[in-house]
């Protein structure tokens, strides 16, 4: 049987590799596995079961760069996992915004002029600020989860979701910018035949949807996080305590 001692031992070396707090829970639960096999197995004391099960990952730790994610080296399991998890959120971003561009293309040809059109176009897109307004408000209290500063014993993120606020902030502007905005490129193009801007209407058309595609993301990434942060709750509360 482990002691609390040679558990929180292991957490700790998890801990120094900087792993986020959900790999890291994930991680540990296999290592304690290992480490009670191998001292059933081979009859070794925990000390050097643990020392066999650190060498059987130590590749896995090995820092290597993601710019996508971090500017600082992350461990090689974290950058698979990551890759892992952000692209199947990223095709859903993009199918939900496949959508949205689908129901912009029919609120050019429901509107009866450019003036309605327009004020399609900024309610469109300001469903999307609102809809991140809103999130937030509601989540008030997990905003200091959300800080890249706010870290667990000051040393690892609480998920691999949590550097997600820089570009939600990013998205969020680009978004208010495009309120300003009134698609009458697009507009002109599919109802009146004016093929004279073929740049300005692809960029009508692609920049909102990369846009809404983008929060969309960001906004996937906040409900991954939240939902995490909740399965490990019973841990963060003993952890404090």
């Amino acid at each position: 049987m482990m002691t609390q001692t040679q558990e929180n031992e292991v957490t700790d070396y998890l801990i120094f590799q900087e792993l986020p707090l959900d790999i890291l829970l994930e991680v540990k639960d296999h290592m304690l596995s290992q480490i009670a096999d191998i001292q059933l197995q081979k009859k070794l004391d925990f000390e050097n079961a643990f020392l066999n099960v650190k060498k059987s990952w130590d590749g896995e730790f090995k820092m290597v760069s993601y710019f996508l994610f971090s500017p600082a080296e992350i461990p090689l399991i974290v950058k698979k996992i990551i890759k892992e998890k952000f692209n199947v959120l990223l095709k859903k971003s993009f199918i939900i915004g496949l959508v949205f561009f689908g129901i912009n293309l029919l609120l050019i040809y429901l509107s009866k002029s450019q003036e309605e059109y327009r004020i399609f176009f900024r309610l469109l897109n300001g469903l999307f600020l609102l809809t991140m307004g809103m999130v937030w408000f509601f989540n008030i209290k997990i905003w200091k989860y959300m800080r890249t500063d706010f870290k667990y014993k000051g040393k690892c993120f609480y998920t691999l979701y949590q550097q997600n606020v820089g570009l939600m902030v990013i998205v969020t502007i680009s978004m208010l910018q495009l309120l300003g905005k009134n698609g009458h490129y697009a507009y002109q193009f599919f109802r009146t035949q004016n093929t004279s801007e073929i740049a300005g209407t692809l960029i009508t058309l692609l920049v909102p949807f990369i846009l809404q595609s983008s929060m969309i993301f960001t906004l996937l990434n906040f409900f991954e996080h939240k939902k995490t942060l909740k399965r490990m709750q019973n841990f963060l509360q003993s952890a404090d305590n």
